[in-house]
């Protein structure tokens, strides 16, 4: 298994250019990639943290497999709508 850590740092730098594009020419496709590539690194993200949790535990519980596989990271339900703010009598 490639190391977590150079993944990322791979994924940042393929995204340098496009991120260029995006912001100092205003390039709505390098836009796109960048959020797709933004999504990608928070994916890998989540699943390192549960990673390096999963190794944790089982080194706390005395497990003897301390490099278990983390569980893939389940897809989050989008964010609920703030409640409006109650009106004043």
């Amino acid at each position: 298994m490639a190391n977590p850590f150079n993944k990322i740092k791979d994924l940042v730098a393929s995204l340098e250019d496009d991120f260029e594009k995006a912001y100092d020419k205003h390039n709505a496709a390098a836009g796109t990639r960048v959020r797709k590539g933004m999504q990608e690194l928070k994916t890998m993200a989540q699943d390192i943290r549960l990673e390096v949790q999963n190794q944790k535990n089982a080194a706390k519980d005395g497990s003897a497999d301390s490099t278990a596989k983390a569980a893939p990271a389940a897809k989050a339900a989008p964010a609920a709508k703030k409640a409006a703010p109650a009106k004043k009598k």
